[in-house]
């Protein structure tokens, strides 16, 4: 888990270090559909539910963005790349989907437990 916002930020200039990627702006922010973001003018956007998952989540996250700097696809560059910072960053990938999928399911069942509480 990660202390605050800035703990956060910090570990993104510092993986922006090792990378020798630098982003102009880091902003955590609510996002229904996305983990983050980042634009061609060096804009990173971040979810701000990233600061309740474990680091190794929020690390993931952050080096997959910066990497688009760089490398705006998910070709075998990227993936080398991933592979050489991360190491088995597609366990952490699943994990992240797993999460995903788990709050969507949680959703669906507030939603469907609303509707029938309402009649």
């Amino acid at each position: 888990m990660w202390k605050d916002k800035n703990e956060f930020k910090e570990t993104v200039k510092s993986w922006g270090e090792k990378l020798n990627v630098k982003a102009n702006t880091i902003a955590l922010r609510p996002m229904k559909n996305k983990w983050a973001s980042c634009s061609t003018k060096g804009n990173l956007n971040f979810n701000e539910e990233l600061l309740q998952f474990e680091r190794v989540i929020g690390d993931y996250v952050i080096v997959h963005e910066l990497l688009h700097f760089r490398y705006p696809n998910h070709g075998r560059v990227w993936k080398s790349l991933m592979t050489a910072y991360l190491g088995d960053y597609e366990k952490t990938e699943k994990e992240l989907r797993k999460i995903v999928s788990n709050q969507r399911s949680n959703t669906n069942s507030r939603i469907y437990h609303k509707k029938n509480t309402d009649k």
